[in-house]
């Protein structure tokens, strides 16, 4: 059987009460990250390497604690604080490549509040469910995110 190959663009957008910095602030920290990361009580992000700089890769296992079978690695292209970010995902297990995706990341502030607009665009080679989980677990780290700098602001 050959490998699907789906694609889709997603776009989330949340207001967030704090500052444009403190929302990038959140992102460009590895230990704030693992806190509003994982998209659910019962799972877990764990950062082997990050290097948050143009050209930096982070790498990153997640999934059920327990059972982070998931290697993500994260290519930076623009990182402009704290108007944007531009990155690239590559998504594997076993060392067999499930999505990758281009991340384009928006922080609209005026002061005290912040837009954040994220648009994925993936492709998958396994087709609609790891679709469907790039979006619900993006949709939960966004609010989480919004929840973390919101409490911290």
């Amino acid at each position: 059987m050959s490998e699907v190959l789906l694609h889709e663009t997603i776009v989330i957008s949340r207001t967030i009460k704090a500052s444009a910095k403190a929302v990038f602030s959140a992102w460009e920290d590895p230990q704030a990250r693992s806190i509003w990361g994982p998209p659910s009580s019962d799972e877990a992000l764990e950062f082997l390497e990050s290097d948050f700089r143009i050209g930096g890769c982070d790498v990153h296992h997640c999934g059920k604690k327990g059972d982070l079978r998931f290697r993500v690695e994260t290519r930076y292209y623009c990182i402009s604080n704290p108007q944007r970010l531009i990155f690239t995902e590559r998504v594997t297990t076993d060392e067999k490549l499930l999505s990758t995706s281009l991340v384009s990341v928006s922080f609209d502030g005026d002061g005290d509040t912040t837009k954040l607009d994220v648009t994925i665009q993936i492709a998958s080679l396994v087709g609609a469910d790891m679709i469907g989980g790039t979006r619900s677990g993006w949709n939960a780290a966004i609010d989480h995110l919004k929840h973390f700098v919101e409490r911290n602001e």
